[in-house]
């Protein structure tokens, strides 16, 4: 995770409790899958208080590396590709940011050394994609997708929801009433 805890994040530690004997959590704001004009500079940082909430959740470790431990060799890293599905969807309006995704989940697979990863659904494409590069590895990574938790009005659990309006809250809702109502249909 990027960090700012919440429900959501908790539900893939009670996940990962059922597929391993001890759950690491990481937590890294990757720079490189922000693009420019993105938020990276006033991405939600609530470090103190989700490592202070990791203990009575059940986790074993929090993995909190640097910027330097995960790219010591700066941008200069193996950067892997994506592939075609990378560049759809959200990707063709973020081009790199999957790119940039599943080489810090191949460098923090590597670096933890972990047998399973667990990762909610909210993010379809990404799980899609760090499914098909932890396949790769040697040993693979099993990647777990978990259900997304929602907040009482619907929406799903995002650490940026916070930078939402009453106004934008309400109108990000349509998509999860769009969803429930194909669900039902």
């Amino acid at each position: 995770t990027m960090g700012n805890l919440h429900a959501g994040h908790l539900s893939l530690v009670n996940e990962a409790k059922k597929h391993g004997d001890r759950v690491v959590v990481s937590i890294f704001v990757n720079p490189t899958q922000f693009s420019e004009g993105e938020d990276f500079e006033r991405y939600p940082r609530t470090l103190e208080a989700d490592v202070d909430a990791l203990p009575g959740a059940g986790v074993d470790l929090a993995f909190v590396p640097t910027v330097d431990e995960v790219y010591p060799e700066g941008n200069k890293e193996e950067t892997i590709t994506a592939g075609p599905v990378g560049d759809l969807l959200e990707g063709a309006i973020r081009p790199g940011h999957f790119d940039a995704v599943v080489t810090v989940c191949k460098r923090l697979f590597e670096m933890s050394h972990a047998d399973v990863a667990v990762f909610g659904e909210k993010d379809a494409q990404q799980l899609f994609l760090v499914r098909q590069m932890a396949q790769t590895l040697t040993p693979p990574v099993r990647i777990v997708g978990v259900a997304t938790v929602r907040d009482h009005d619907g929406l799903a659990l995002s650490s940026r929801n916070s930078y939402l309006s009453i106004e934008d809250r309400q109108s990000a809702l349509i998509l999860s009433h769009a969803l429930e109502v194909i669900e039902q249909r």
